[in-house]
């Protein structure tokens, strides 16, 4: 992971190819080969290590995060195939701001705008109001929202 802080793609997989065939399918393996396939924009590669790792541990959050991002961007998949991935993690991490958060942008992309408003009402009230709310304003995905957001914010007395 420290090669991939570094910008330093090629020696991360040089280290990661060094790890016992044991040990490269360990979650914490799963999480840096698919940072990296991000970091690549290998998304098919990214969804493989990502559904070893829900299947692995469907207990961490990140697995289910990382198939959805890989899900959205890999041929044939897009924004449904992404949020259908993702759907089912908000009951299973109902306190995960990210979880809610993805699937507001996701329905928002969709066009699906009070949906969206209602999943991001749920990441600000599992995470902290404020910083959600300016992620919010930040995100692309969310440009629908971007009015009513600001909105929310100067009415909060923060």
């Amino acid at each position: 992971m420290g090669w991939l802080m570094l910008g330093n793609a090629k020696e991360a997989e040089q280290e990661l190819l060094r790890v016992s065939l044991s040990a490269s399918t360990h979650p914490d393996a799963l999480e840096v080969w698919f940072t990296l396939h991000a970091e690549r924009h290998d998304w098919p590669a990214g969804l493989r290590a990502a559904e070893q790792l829900v299947e692995l541990v469907p207990t961490r959050v990140n697995g289910w995060l990382h198939r959805a991002y890989a899900l959205r961007r890999v041929p044939g998949g897009g924004l449904s195939a992404a949020w259908d991935a993702l759907l089912p993690a908000a009951e299973k991490f109902p306190s995960e701001p990210t979880v809610h958060f993805n699937l507001a942008c996701y329905a928002c992309q969709l066009g699906r705008m009070e949906e969206a408003w209602k999943w991001l009402e749920r990441a600000r009230d599992a995470g902290e109001l404020e910083d959600i709310m300016r992620m919010a304003l930040a995100d692309e995905d969310l440009k629908p929202l971007h009015v009513r957001i600001a909105t929310e914010l100067d009415d909060c007395p923060f």
